[in-house]
């Protein structure tokens, strides 16, 4: 399996997924790659690749004072990561494009551009401001599905948001902003 990096245009995760497994299979590695074993290397390669920034202070994008062999560095230890997710979400089965374009989708509920936009404070520590009704009603509902009993909207923008997907329940999301 050589000229990987030929072949780099139009990469996916699921190409990836593929390679992994491929190159898993070939060297008999598939016994050790248990979801503990590839998590705990998966928590390693974040390791290395920070420790890459440890004693750089604040960088800014583009890392235009790096050397080419510190960016040649940073993209393997980058590529480390992304290699033992898509492996360890392989194992799991998970469909990791389709987990995190579902995350996205949640994160966009949760940080509201109304609310969050220009601000890094948790959904938490928003303020809510009113309607011009008095309400309190930010543009969201969260409907709870866990019990029928406690089935109950609630009104909110970003704070019972944000506490609503940090429960463990299932829970259904319906945007009502205009």
């Amino acid at each position: 399996m050589t000229g990987f990096a030929e072949r780099s245009e139009g990469v996916t995760l699921e190409g990836l997924r593929k390679r992994m497994a491929e190159f898993a299979k070939e060297r008999d590695w598939d016994q050790f790659h248990s979801p503990r074993n590839l998590l705990l290397a998966l928590v390693g390669e974040v390791g290395e690749l920070s420790e890459i920034f440890q004693w750089k202070g604040e960088v800014p994008s583009g890392l235009p004072d790096w050397k080419d062999e510190e960016k040649e560095h940073l993209g393997e230890e980058l590529s480390d990561v992304l290699l033992y997710l898509v492996r360890l979400s392989d194992i799991c089965g998970v469909d990791l494009g389709k987990a995190a374009l579902r995350k996205l989708e949640l994160n966009a509920i949760k940080y509201p551009v109304k609310l969050c936009k220009g601000s890094s404070k948790k959904p938490t520590q928003i303020n809510v401001p009113d309607n011009n009704d008095g309400s309190s009603n930010g543009g969201v509902t969260a409907i709870s599905n866990s019990d029928s009993k406690s089935r109950s909207d609630v009104s909110c923008a970003g704070m019972a948001v944000a506490s609503a997907l940090s429960t463990n329940r299932y829970i259904d999301f319906l945007l009502l902003c205009p």
